[in-house]
């Protein structure tokens, strides 16, 4: 069985078959959202939109900004562990939140995460010994991170209040909350399956050892906080009336950042928003959208810039190193010795 489904993956991997069928869903999740957001914002009063964003409490601005810093400060641990996992233990922590912090916002507002994410964290995990297989890994632990983070999320939040995810993907609450505990379950069982023994993944000098059954729970309990506070930073920017309940807000918004990273779509422009404009179709249309435009602007513009300055910054100062150290380099190596100048 498990000969017949190598060959069945290599023979897709081999005629491309994956990748084109990922370019047809992320096509198609584009087209459906930019469908639905026409429909839905063709009557948008912008200058109504504009002023719920300017009338906007400052504390509630805050409050979201605390929760977004308070978000990627967990994403810091997802390198963290990551770089612990492969072994790589004298990188020190300032290094991998350096970066988890910019390789993730730049991520998300090129698009393309994994490339632009993993091109990022190889310049600066370069320096520290680190090659592109170490890195290779450390990206693939923390997307593990990510998806078992948002696979618990997702599953806690629909069993519990499956309605909320009715109105994003339009199924009976009774088929959401069967799946929902169908994702918990297997959650269950990964978890269980890593704790029996070394499981790994991969070939050759690119096998990775999956993190164990306790590790594993801790990856899950950072995807969870990390979530957990996203959701917080849109759920006080959202409308207070009607008032839906956070765990409401939590569910729709991890189920429209999936479609997002589904799309590939840079932020998940268009794709999210959509979805959380289906899903909390009871809000006042204009002051929704100036919550998601105030989220937009704290979670992906602001940290995007800081993380270009930052970039900028550390290039321009070992490039200033390297201007000292090699006059000094040069200075210090040994000079050819020349034929001994006395006669025959």
């Amino acid at each position: 069985m498990r000969i017949a489904i190598r060959r069945t993956i290599a023979v897709l991997r081999e005629k491309q078959i994956l990748h084109k069928l990922g370019v047809a869903i992320s096509i198609a999740v584009i087209a459906a959202a930019c469908y639905v957001l026409y429909h839905i914002l063709r009557g948008i009063d912008i200058d109504r939109v504009l002023d719920a964003m300017s009338q906007t409490e400052p504390m509630a601005i805050a409050l979201a900004a605390l929760f977004v810093a308070a978000g990627y400060f967990t994403l810091t641990f997802y390198d963290l562990f990551a770089v612990r996992a492969i072994g790589r233990d004298h990188v020190p922590y300032r290094v991998n939140a350096l970066a988890a912090f910019t390789s993730y916002s730049i991520g998300h507002n090129v698009g393309a995460s994994a490339l632009t994410g993993g091109a990022v964290r190889y310049r600066i995990y370069s320096a520290w010994g680190l090659d592109a297989i170490d890195v290779a890994k450390v990206c693939f632990l923390a997307g593990l991170t990510f998806w078992l983070g948002n696979a618990a999320v997702l599953g806690l939040g629909v069993a519990y209040h499956p309605e909320a995810a009715s109105a994003v993907d339009q199924l009976p609450p009774a088929v959401n909350r069967v799946l929902a505990l169908l994702i918990l379950a297997g959650l269950l069982v990964y978890v269980i399956w890593v704790s029996v023994r070394p499981r790994c993944v991969g070939r050759g000098s690119w096998t990775v050892t999956l993190p164990g059954g306790k590790l594993t729970l801790l990856q899950i309990a950072i995807g969870i906080v990390d979530l957990g506070f996203c959701a917080l930073a849109m759920y006080v920017l959202t409308p207070a009336e009607p008032h839906v309940g956070f765990v409401v807000v939590a569910v729709i918004f991890v189920s429209a950042t999936l479609l997002g990273f589904a799309s590939h779509s840079p932020g998940g422009l268009g794709v999210f928003d959509a979805a959380m404009l289906v899903g909390l179709w009871q809000m006042d249309k204009e002051e929704l959208l100036a919550g998601m435009l105030l989220f937009r602007l704290l979670y992906y513009i602001v940290p995007f810039v800081i993380s270009v300055v930052v970039l900028a910054v550390r290039e321009i100062v070992l490039g200033a190193r390297l201007k000292r150290v090699r006059p000094l380099a040069e200075a210090l190596e040994p000079k050819p010795v020349r034929g001994d100048p006395s006669p025959g």
